[in-house]
C-alpha cells in the first residue's frame, strides 16, 4: 500500500479552523426569513442598533425633545401675554398725541457684557411691548455706575427744566431743551396715563435705587469741588528784576534739548569704525514715576446714602413717583455650573411665563404701592425684629449666582453700588408704586393659554 504523504501543520491548522466553523455554524440559529412584501419592495432586513447606537439615540433623543418642547411651550406662555394685552393696540390715537413711553434700565451683568442683557430683553420683554404698541427708552448701562449716573442726571435734567439750580446759559437751555420745546411748540402731548421703569436684573435695580435718590434728594447742580492748596513746587514763579525771565529760561531749555539730541562734532568725524569700538554711554537712571490711577467711568455722586437723613427732598417731587418692576435676569457664570445653567437652557418657559406677567401688568398700568415685613434683626442680640422694605428684597435671590470677583474688594476709583446694602429713605419708598397684576387680567391669561376665549378686543371686559 501507498503510504500518505505527510501533512504539514499549516494544513492541520486549516482544517481545525474549519472544522470550528463549521461547528459553531451548525450550532448557530437560522436567520429568521424576510417578510416577502418587504423582500418583494426590495427594502433590506430590518435589524436593531447595537447597544451602543441604542444609548446614543436614547440620549440625543430626549436632549432633543426636550429642547424642543420647551421652545414651543416658551412661545405660548410668550404669545399669551402678547394675546392678553394686544387690544390696546387697537385704540385709537390722535396725531399729536405720543404713545405711552416705558423707560427700561438695562446693564451689564457682574463679569459679563451688555449683549446677554439686550438679547434677554429681546427674547422676553420686547414682544410684549410691540403688541400693545407701546413705545419705549432704553438707559444702558455698561459698567458698574453707569446706570446710576444716568438715572440721576435724567431726575436733575427735571429739576432744571422745572427751575431748580443754578440758570442755565440761554444757547445751552436751548440745546439742552429742544427737542421738548418743539413738541410744546407743535402742540404734541404724551397719552394720559402712568409710564412707568422695568428694571431687569437685580445689579441694574440696585443702581437704578441708588440713583432715584441722588437725583431727589442731592443738589440739581454739580458740588464744586475745592481747589487744593499749591505745594512748594508747584507755585507759581514771578519774574524777579533782574533776573532771567521764564521765557529765557524755556529758550535755553529747548536749546539744551537740540544739543542733547544732535551728534556732536567729534562724532560725525569720527569714522563708524572707531565708534564701534567707543564704550557706549550708558543712559542715567531715571526716576520711577507712579501710574497714574484710571479716571472713573462716571463722575462721582452728589450724595452719599449716609446722607440723605440729612439731605432735603426737592419740592418738584412728585407725590407719586413711576410705578416700576424688577425683571428676573438669571445669569451665571463657570463650568462648575453647568448643570444649573443646563436646567435653565431646558426650563425658560418659566421664566418667558413669569416676565410676560410682569410687563403685561406695567402695559395694563396695574400698580399698588410698596409694602413693608419684619423680620429678626441680626445684628441684635436681644432677637428683636426690623422693618424690611419690599424694595430691599425685589429680586435678591440672583446675587447668589453673581461672579465670585464681583464680591472682591473694589478699588478707590470704582463704585461698589452692587455689594453694597440697600438704602432707602422714607419719603422716596413711600412714593414709590410697584406694577402687579389683578386678578380679573390672572383669570383672563389663564383662559387665553387654555384657547377658551377667543383674543379681540371684543372679549376684554369693558373697565
Amino acid at each position: 500500500m501507498a503510504e500518505k504523504p505527510p501533512t504539514s501543520a499549516a494544513e492541520n491548522v486549516g482544517s481545525a479552523t474549519a472544522g470550528t466553523a463549521s461547528g459553531s455554524a451548525a450550532q448557530r440559529p437560522a436567520a429568521p426569513e424576510q417578510n416577502p412584501a418587504f423582500r418583494a419592495m426590495g427594502l433590506p432586513r430590518f435589524r436593531l442598533p447595537s447597544r451602543n447606537w441604542m444609548i446614543f439615540f436614547t440620549v440625543t433623543g430626549s436632549f432633543a425633545s426636550a429642547v424642543i418642547y420647551d421652545k414651543w411651550q416658551t412661545k405660548r406662555n410668550r404669545q399669551k401675554w402678547c394675546d392678553l394685552v394686544s387690544h390696546l393696540a387697537d385704540e385709537p390715537l390722535s396725531t399729536k398725541t405720543l404713545p405711552r413711553r416705558m423707560t427700561i434700565y438695562l446693564a451689564a451683568p457682574p463679569g459679563d457684557g451688555l449683549r446677554n442683557a439686550r438679547e434677554h430683553f429681546h427674547d422676553y420683554i420686547k414682544p410684549v411691548l410691540v403688541s400693545a404698541a407701546m413705545d419705549w427708552d432704553v438707559v444702558e448701562g455698561r459698567k458698574e455706575g453707569d446706570v446710576r449716573h444716568k438715572t440721576a442726571e435724567k431726575i436733575r435734567r427735571k429739576r432744571k427744566r422745572a427751575g431748580e439750580g443754578e440758570a442755565m446759559p440761554a444757547e445751552e437751555a436751548e440745546k439742552e431743551f429742544m427737542v421738548d420745546a418743539l413738541r410744546e411748540k407743535a402742540g404734541t402731548t404724551e397719552e394720559a396715563g402712568v409710564a412707568g421703569d422695568l428694571v431687569v436684573g437685580r445689579h441694574t435695580w440696585k443702581e437704578y435705587v441708588r440713583g432715584m435718590h441722588e437725583g431727589w434728594l442731592g443738589p440739581a447742580d454739580a458740588p464744586k469741588q475745592s481747589d487744593p492748596e499749591p505745594t512748594p513746587d508747584q507755585e507759581p514763579a514771578t519774574h524777579i528784576p533782574g533776573q532771567p525771565s521764564l521765557g529765557d529760561a524755556a529758550v535755553k531749555g529747548a536749546a539744551n534739548v537740540v544739543d542733547a539730541n544732535a551728534p556732536s562734532a567729534s562724532a560725525a568725524d569720527t569714522p563708524e569704525a572707531e565708534q564701534k569700538d567707543q564704550p557706549e554711554n550708558k543712559p542715567e537712571e531715571k526716576k520711577e514715576v507712579e501710574e497714574e490711577k484710571p479716571k472713573p467711568r462716571q463722575p462721582p455722586p452728589y450724595i452719599t446714602p449716609s446722607e440723605y437723613a440729612t439731605a432735603s427732598l426737592s419740592p418738584s417731587t412728585p407725590e407719586m413717583i413711576g410705578p416700576s418692576a424688577g425683571i428676573r435676569f438669571p445669569h451665571i457664570l463657570g463650568f462648575r455650573n453647568t448643570p444649573i445653567r443646563l436646567y435653565r437652557f431646558l426650563t425658560r418657559r418659566y421664566l418667558a411665563d413669569d416676565i410676560g406677567r410682569e410687563v403685561a401688568a406695567s402695559v395694563l398700568a396695574n400698580y399698588r404701592p410698596y409694602s413693608t415685613s419684619t423680620a429678626a434683626d441680626e445684628d441684635s442680640a436681644s432677637g428683636s425684629q426690623k422693618t424690611v422694605p419690599e424694595q430691599s428684597q425685589v429680586l435678591a435671590h440672583e446675587e447668589r449666582s453673581w461672579w465670585k470677583t464681583t464680591w472682591d474688594a473694589r478699588k478707590e476709583h470704582e463704585e461698589s453700588v452692587w455689594i453694597e446694602d440697600m438704602v432707602l429713605d422714607e419719603r422716596l419708598a413711600s412714593r414709590m408704586r410697584k406694577f402687579e397684576l389683578t386678578s380679573q387680567d390672572e383669570d383672563r391669561a389663564k383662559r387665553i393659554g387654555e384657547g377658551t376665549e377667543k383674543v379681540g378686543k371684543s372679549s376684554y371686559p369693558e373697565s
